[in-house]
């Protein structure tokens, strides 16, 4: 179990077999919300968003749904602050922030209702996501990150690659904090070779079903991958690798760019 906090608020990083262990803090029965973590069955990052009056009693419910979670992050306040209004607030919130990230499928068969709360509880609230959002992440998940979040945003000197290839592959792509984001508007390749990995095959085809890419080959919004060479195969249809296909307007390539910085 891994415990962060700052401001009035608690972060609980646990596992299934970790419950018990949990159960012996004090504050394991406070009011909060919880955020359930798993992976489909094709390795997918998934996330079920909750609220709970007495923690412990609704986590201990969840263990009998073995198929989507492994790790759950409970977040309280210190002083047993939040009541039920609030939490439902939150979970409406944290719902909202989680799909529009696109980073895991959220498995919540409904969308969570919105409490309505006072003007001075929404503002307290608004810093208790803020503060939320930076703690999960530093726990290592970005469920909540939207691609401003990993970039902050584009800046006028941001050194820009691109693709242009085979196919109508035709992309546009920049570094980020976590990763390598390919651009709305980008296309993609309309065939795949046949020698491309099952899982790189499978990654683009998950992003079509999601409707990042349209039926046109086209990304609808920024998306983030986790390296160069993944953003690269799905553009390009074929197994790559990121660090020398992604180049600058000069034709410089991004694995060159790296070593100038390391100098």
């Amino acid at each position: 179990m891994c415990e962060l906090s700052n401001w009035n608020g608690r972060v609980y990083k646990i596992s299934r077999n970790e419950l018990m262990e949990f159960a012996k803090r004090s504050d394991s029965e406070y009011t909060g919300v919880y955020f359930l973590l798993g992976k489909d069955d094709s390795n997918s990052d998934t996330v079920y968003i909750g609220e709970a009056e007495k923690m412990l009693t609704r986590l201990k419910q969840h263990l009998k749904d073995t198929e989507y979670w492994n790790d759950c992050i409970v977040v309280i306040s210190k002083d047993n602050l939040l009541n039920k209004a609030h939490v439902k607030y939150l979970e409406n919130k944290f719902y909202l922030l989680a799909k529009d990230a696109e980073r895991s499928i959220v498995v919540n068969s409904n969308i969570p209702t919105c409490s309505s709360i006072s003007e001075y509880d929404e503002a307290m609230l608004q810093e208790f996501i803020s503060n939320t959002k930076l703690l999960v992440n530093a726990l290592g998940y970005k469920t909540f990150d939207t691609l401003e979040d990993s970039s902050m945003k584009r800046q006028n000197n941001q050194v820009l690659f691109y693709i242009k290839a085979a196919c109508g592959a035709d992309a546009t792509g920049v570094v980020v904090s976590d990763g390598f984001a390919v651009l709305k508007g980008s296309s993609i390749a309309i065939n795949t070779v046949p020698s491309m990995s099952a899982n790189l095959l499978q990654l683009r085809t998950s992003l079509i079903t999601k409707g990042i890419i349209d039926s046109e080959y086209r990304f609808l919004k920024d998306h983030i991958f986790t390296s160069p060479s993944l953003a690269a195969a799905v553009v390009m249809g074929r197994n790559a690798n990121g660090r020398t296909e992604w180049k600058t307007i000069d034709n410089r390539t991004l694995k060159s760019i790296e070593e100038e910085d390391l100098g």
